[in-house]
């Protein structure tokens, strides 16, 4: 059930660093969320079941490319805005925060940063209203952490490049309109293309049996000797700088995501300890409740600070990828943490669909793991403080 934020759930204040643009764009998104969502996702989720008729309605509320330019149908808001979204959306469910995160920052951010203006004429404006719907295809079956030992590839065929490989754990795939799949060139180099699903010899089987993200659709991209035109190729980058720029951009949305889920979990934590009567008074008067809410309000808190200078950097052109996977790394501890927390203050009731908390902990660790494993983005705050690459 969505319930609104106790204004000291905000413990340092952050609301006041907000403009009142951000203010607007929260209660917009968090109205829509309110009213369409939280009534039907718990529903959605036990069937494990993506509500397709988000798509659209994500696109008319401006979830897809709040940061692309108004000039190819993005929201032109600046990064914290974008992060906002991200976090309202994920106060409901982390697999309607993935949609939008994938959909603005893996596919429509590439072509907006790499594509040609032909590029992004054609698929922007379509994408940002929900008219397409899109994928990122880089992960491959036998290469997560190390994208760059991919194996799909293409070879050239007059206008065209064949292109042969698989990708897996692809989120939208199977319903995607447009997936942008990360290829190595005949010279063994790394490029982007657009691929669309009517291409011939490409399919997106679905991925079932998922115990998280059960409201979101997950499936694979399968290449077989698909003919792709080489104006599909995203013309202004080479390597995997490509990719990894689009996988800074996802991160830092839910470095805010994550937050999202956190208070959502803490405040019905909360609540519940404040109404459970136990030994003839709430349990929340009881030392070891309070300080698991104390610690809870506590990182919580501090994820907030972390975010919105992670995002005024970003405003300004400074924040490093390293950075923002700092972001990333901790931010999703700390809504797991949370809702295991929480969990445990409303005892057996925690792990029933009246309330959020499990849907929350099973969403959380996916995504602790998808956009850059909590090991992976360790070594690269580690590579980025000692200058040593315990990569390889």
């Amino acid at each position: 059930m969505y319930q609104d934020l106790y204004t000291h759930h905000d413990y340092f204040n952050v609301d006041d660093l907000l403009t009142e643009e951000h203010k607007i764009i929260r209660e917009s998104i968090r109205d829509w969320v309110k009213k369409r969502m939280s009534p039907v996702i718990n529903d959605y989720a036990q069937r494990s079941e993506f509500p397709e008729w988000v798509v659209k309605e994500l696109g008319e509320i401006g979830a897809f490319g709040p940061n692309i330019p108004e000039k190819y149908g993005g929201g032109g808001m600046d990064e914290i805005a974008y992060g906002i979204i991200m976090q309202e959306l994920e106060r409901c469910d982390s697999g309607l925060r993935s949609t939008a995160s994938v959909q603005g920052s893996l596919v429509m951010y590439p072509i907006w940063k790499f594509g040609s203006e032909e590029q992004r004429e054609k698929y922007l404006p379509k994408l940002a209203k929900g008219e397409l719907f899109g994928c990122f295809g880089l992960t491959e079956p036998d290469h997560g952490s190390n994208p760059g030992g991919m194996e799909t590839k293409f070879t050239e065929d007059g206008d065209d490049v064949i292109l042969n490989g698989a990708k897996t754990w692809i989120s939208n795939s199977p319903l995607a309109d447009v997936a942008i799949v990360w290829a190595k060139n005949p010279e063994g180099k790394i490029q982007g293309l657009i691929v669309e699903k009517d291409m011939e010899g490409f399919s997106a089987p679905k991925i079932d049996n998922k115990w998280s993200l059960r409201a979101s659709i997950t499936g694979e991209l399968v290449f077989d000797n698909v003919r792709v035109p080489k104006a599909n190729i995203l013309p202004g980058v080479l390597g995997l700088k490509g990719p990894l720029s689009c996988l800074s951009s996802a991160r830092y949305g839910i470095a805010w995501g994550t937050i999202g889920a956190a208070l959502d979990c803490y405040d019905t934590a909360l609540r519940y300890a404040k109404e459970r009567i136990q030994f003839g008074r709430p349990i929340a008067g009881f030392q070891l409740q309070q300080k698991k809410l104390a610690e809870m309000i506590t990182e919580i808190a501090k994820s907030q600070l972390l975010v919105w200078r992670c995002g005024s950097l970003k405003n300004e052109g400074k924040a490093s990828p390293a950075q923002i996977s700092m972001c990333k790394r901790n931010n999703c501890m700390m809504a797991l943490e949370v809702a295991r927390e929480a969990r445990q203050i409303l005892g057996g009731m925690g792990i029933t669909g009246e309330y959020p908390i499990m849907r929350h902990l099973m969403n959380l660790e996916s995504v602790i793991t998808y956009e850059g494993t909590h090991d992976i983005h360790l070594l690269i705050t580690g590579l980025d403080i000692t200058g040593e690459n315990a990569f390889k």
